[in-house]
């Protein structure tokens, strides 16, 4: 790949970002950041499908696909996903949307 400006600008900030999130506050930061955007998602999911009849099963069905490809991605030892920042964000985000749909379940009753 040919150094641009643009590529030494995209690598510059990329390293820049990796740099700042090495701080174990910051790292912090950001998964609560990814467990919160991931409760709000949560409750948007619930409440988009539940305004549709026809659409909870189906909205539940890939929900709960998209979790458990998440946990096989995070929990195999052949992506080494427990080691990176975007794994955890990952792993985060998605005990955030699933705490917001059980607080939803567990607001409505059911």
């Amino acid at each position: 790949m040919q150094q641009t400006r643009l590529n030494t600008l995209l690598d510059r900030l990329g390293t820049q970002i990796q740099d700042q999130l090495k701080n174990p506050w910051r790292r912090l930061a950001t998964l609560v950041i990814a467990i919160l955007f991931g409760v709000f998602l949560g409750l948007a999911i619930s409440s988009t499908a539940g305004q549709v009849g026809y659409l909870d099963i189906v909205a539940s069905a890939l929900v709960a696909i998209a979790a458990e490809v998440i946990s096989a991605l995070f929990y195999s030892d052949r992506w080494k996903l427990r080691q990176t920042l975007f794994g955890e964000v990952l792993n985060a985000f998605k005990f955030g949307v699933l705490y917001g749909l059980f607080l939803v379940a567990f607001l409505l009753g059911s």
